[in-house]
């Protein structure tokens, strides 16, 4: 019995306990908090601040491959899609070039049939369709690929900005082509032309 009273907890233990208790309970939820903002900070680091609408899409912090899980945002999967945008604007230049030549032929055979030589009028359909096949997935590569991990500022001119500003006269100038190709020869004639002297600027632009 003496024992027990001498061991007997003292009643401001209690009152110290119950002061501690809910500020040790705050201190972890704004801890888990400021964690909670950390890796939002590091997710937000990871993407560029201004994407083009479709890479913000797919790849953006609330797009497609984010909420589908197929491409879950972190340091390894970002170091993963750094890997495929090489890819895939090496193939964008690669086709590129492909789709130049391909305008280039429609140009030649264009202007036989302008000419009243209607012989190769088949094969000016059949090329035109896999030029605009080629254009479009090179577009394609190139709009839907992973963003970069920064965009770097340049003041004033510069080649990529050229390339972008001309990207999208000769994209606009493709529809059209395609859009009155059998509607309007004139306006058909004007917008073939229209992309095929952007698009070899574009790539001139970027080139050198």
């Amino acid at each position: 019995m003496n024992t027990f009273k001498k061991f007997k907890i003292n009643p401001c233990f209690y009152l110290i306990i119950l002061i501690l208790f809910p500020i040790s309970v705050f201190s972890q939820d704004d801890l888990f908090g400021i964690l909670r903002e950390d890796t939002l900070e590091i997710k937000k680091e990871l993407l560029p601040k201004k994407m083009i609408f479709t890479q913000r899409l797919l790849w953006g912090e609330k797009g497609f491959m984010r909420k589908t899980q197929w491409s879950p945002l972190g340091l390894e999967q970002r170091e993963k899609e750094l890997r495929i945008r090489r890819k895939m604007l090496k193939t964008h230049q690669i086709i590129g070039f492909v789709t130049l030549a391909g305008f280039l032929a429609q140009g030649i055979i264009g202007v036989q049939l302008y000419n009243g030589n209607y012989s190769n009028y088949k094969f000016h359909k059949t090329v035109g369709n896999l030029t605009s096949i080629s254009y479009f997935t090179g577009a394609g590569l190139s709009l839907f690929s992973p963003p970069p991990l920064i965009n770097k500022k340049t003041k004033g001119f510069s080649s990529a900005k050229a390339h972008r500003f001309l990207a999208t006269i000769h994209f606009s100038s493709m529809v059209a082509t395609n859009v009155f190709s059998n509607r309007n020869r004139k306006l058909h004639k004007l917008s073939a032309y229209t992309a095929f002297g952007s698009y070899a600027a574009a790539i001139l632009v970027f080139k050198f």
